[in-house]
């Protein structure tokens, strides 16, 4: 029997994965790939395993892909259920996700991730628990605006944004897999990208409502988000980042594959940061 969910797949160029995800969410008889114009047989893929295609063209403003695609598309189902192409969904926490859109208790649920690098479950690191809401009921969730940034050349779909939930809301207990950095290569050519949003956010200096708070009082996102802010006015950030994610987030116990992690991280502050003092200095026209 089908699980009464819409599943949303925002996806570009992502005949690599998408047959696989798409396998692990047949549960569902309403499965949403919204694509971005893919060149490399993305939507025959999807067409062929039964899922709805929508195109998005985005205009270089809010909303990006995920929050347009919670507005516009025509749910079938009043839950939906949130995965990106290099993610799948497990037997056990399909049957999870069964139990849950049963359930009057909560309208969304947090869904645990255990991130794959270098072929293996990277344990530590700071990247594990890592809680993203996923499943909830469309109508009361929608992604956090953090600031009006425009285009920062990192992509039409959402970055590092949350979503935030009316209701309350409770976790699953089974994990979802990410496999989203294959190889090194992979892992740089994505956050190269990702460096050009914290750049942006580096730069800004306008808060919006419509956003995750930061507390350390908070839940692990909102703790997470407070020590980001605090970190943008430290010395040495690329070091400490290194330090924090290899000895407090105990990477080292992962071997030479946290060691790989853990200094990747640095270089992506570093790059980060080197990126926001050359958005500085081009709009002061220097």
């Amino acid at each position: 029997m089908k699980v009464p969910v819409s599943v949303l797949i925002p996806v570009k160029n992502e005949s690599s994965n998408l047959e696989e995800c798409i396998n692990t969410v047949l549960f569902s008889d309403d499965i949403v790939v919204v694509d971005s114009c893919s060149t490399d047989g993305t939507i025959g893929i999807a067409e062929q395993l039964g899922a709805r295609v929508v195109q998005f063209d985005w205009n270089g403003r809010f909303p990006k892909k995920k929050n347009w695609a919670l507005v516009n598309v025509e749910w079938k189902h009043d839950w939906v259920l949130i995965l990106d192409a290099d993610e799948r969904i497990t037997p056990q926490l399909a049957q999870e996700v069964a139990t849950a859109v049963a359930s009057d208790q909560y309208n969304g649920y947090y869904v645990n991730r255990r991130f794959m690098f270098m072929g293996k479950w990277l344990k530590h690191c700071g990247y594990y628990p890592s809680w993203n809401l996923r499943l909830f009921r469309h109508v009361t969730g929608r992604y956090e605006k953090l600031v009006e940034i425009g285009d920062t050349q990192s992509g039409d779909n959402e970055v590092h944004e949350h979503v935030l939930l009316q209701g309350a809301s409770g976790y699953l207990k089974y994990d979802m897999l990410h496999y989203a950095y294959p190889t090194i290569t992979s892992w740089i050519e994505k956050h190269n990208r990702y460096s050009n949003w914290e750049a942006c956010m580096l730069l800004s200096q306008t808060n919006i409502n419509e956003s995750l708070k930061a507390s350390f009082f908070g839940t692990q996102l909102e703790r997470k988000r407070q020590i980001k802010l605090l970190a943008r006015h430290l010395p040495f950030r690329p070091l400490l980042r290194f330090l924090y994610h290899y000895l407090w987030c105990m990477g080292v116990l992962d071997g030479y594959r946290g060691f790989v992690f853990c200094r990747l991280l640095a270089w992506y502050e570093f790059v980060s940061i080197a990126k926001s003092h050359e958005m500085r200095k081009m709009k002061q026209g220097l």
